[in-house]
């Protein structure tokens, strides 16, 4: 991010703490309850958002190194991702092209040699057929026409991108618009991979998404936790296509009123959150990113699941550089800090969110309401509903 536009994120957000302002979209909207609950929305959204649209899988050093490989099957469909001998990403369907057995069933690891548990049909991390136990009593095989079926994918800005359907096409730059430069200059591709985190959650994946789109809540839901550090119901946010990004506003901002603006970094007044249609928040801490991947469980309205990976700065207990963001916390306190971070989804979002689920189902209302200080929730859910050919949400006030 250049560091003109950090200057202008922190001024805003020391306008609205002086005025006692925050982001106005403008309106109040309507969202039916139906978008959380319907059979029929569910499986329109699964087959659109992630069937046929490219996903975000992980970050760079989610592969650390060739031979790496990590398996996914979030999409509905077991899929391996691999860096080969020369340091190439790829992705796979995790299928043994001889009686279709799953090849790897391990989470993540590094081999040189996948080799299925079934007969031994074994492949490299490229993908190619390079083993066949006893060919010449099976008969010969065309190695080229049994390897591994490859699907798109593409390392781009420090992202692992994948497409569910193997004759798709991927278009990252275009997903992104002009978010593609900003995240070009954050380095993603740096950071070390510190683990992950999975939790099923019994609500619409949406309402997760719901619990991301805005800090109005911080004073009461967080009041013991991220009200701590965070300022709540004030931030700035800006849209690029169906994504955005959101600046929450951290109360160490408050001591960079009297500093050089030439001092000021962004990661020590705010907190980035940038949603990636259709489903990643992406958060940029001072220690490191953090990914949250959240999915439906297929076809399901009622359940989903949430995958949050940790990554590290390797250069944060360092020398500082000029502007740099980092304080003088060790790296295990930046990890605890991190892990307790997913623990506040999980223990205080999720849980509302799972209650809100509970009122969805309940018939008490037809819509929820997003206020005039809710522009994320005004926003992509707007992005879902166009993207499924539906009007937008009602307009209740002006």
């Amino acid at each position: 991010m250049q560091h003109s536009e950090q200057v202008q994120i922190i001024e805003s957000l020391m306008q609205h703490l002086d005025r006692g302002t925050n982001v106005d979209a403008g309106c109040q909207v309507r969202n039916p309850v139906t978008g959380y609950t319907s059979q029929e929305i569910a499986e329109q959204e699964w087959q659109s958002f992630f069937q046929d649209h490219a996903q975000v899988l992980g970050l760079s050093s989610d592969l650390p190194e060739p031979c790496s490989f990590f398996t996914s099957d979030d999409l509905g469909k077991k899929i391996l991702c691999t860096r080969d001998k020369d340091g190439q990403f790829h992705a796979f369907l995790n299928v043994c092209r001889h009686r279709g057995t799953i090849v790897e069933n391990e989470p993540r690891g590094k081999k040189s040699i996948f080799s299925c548990p079934f007969h031994g049909w074994s492949y490299a991390p490229s993908g190619e057929l390079i083993a066949v136990p006893k060919e010449e009593h099976f008969g010969p095989v065309d190695r080229e026409c049994h390897s591994l079926v490859a699907l798109p994918a593409e390392e781009r800005y420090g992202m692992l991108w994948v497409h569910p359907r193997q004759d798709a096409s991927l278009e990252v730059d275009d997903q992104l618009g002009d978010l593609a430069a900003e995240f070009d200059g954050w380095n993603l591709g740096k950071y070390n991979y510190q683990g992950l985190t999975t939790y099923d959650h019994p609500m619409n994946w949406k309402l997760a998404i719901d619990t991301f789109g805005e800090t109005y809540h911080f004073g009461t839901l967080h009041r013991n936790t991220l009200a701590q550090d965070f300022y709540g119901n004030v931030q700035t946010y800006d849209t690029y296509k169906r994504n955005h990004r959101m600046m929450l506003c951290l109360k160490s901002i408050d001591a960079m009123r009297d500093q050089p603006k030439d001092d000021w970094h962004v990661l020590r007044a705010a907190l980035p959150v940038y949603y990636i249609f259709p489903n990643v928040q992406l958060i940029i801490g001072a220690g490191g990113p953090t990914l949250v991947r959240v999915y439906p469980d297929g076809k399901n309205p009622h359940m989903s699941r949430s995958q949050i990976s940790f990554y590290l700065d390797p250069a944060f207990s360092e020398q500082e550089e000029p502007r740099s963001p980092r304080t003088d916390y060790d790296i295990e306190d930046v990890k605890q800090r991190m892990q307790g971070f997913a623990e506040v989804i999980r223990d205080e979002d999720y849980v509302v969110a799972a209650a809100a689920h509970q009122g969805a189902v309940s018939g008490a209302q037809e819509y929820v309401t997003f206020g005039r200080n809710e522009p994320a929730l005004h926003h992509y859910h707007n992005t879902y509903r166009e993207a499924l050919g539906m009007p937008p949400l009602e307009v209740i006030s002006n």
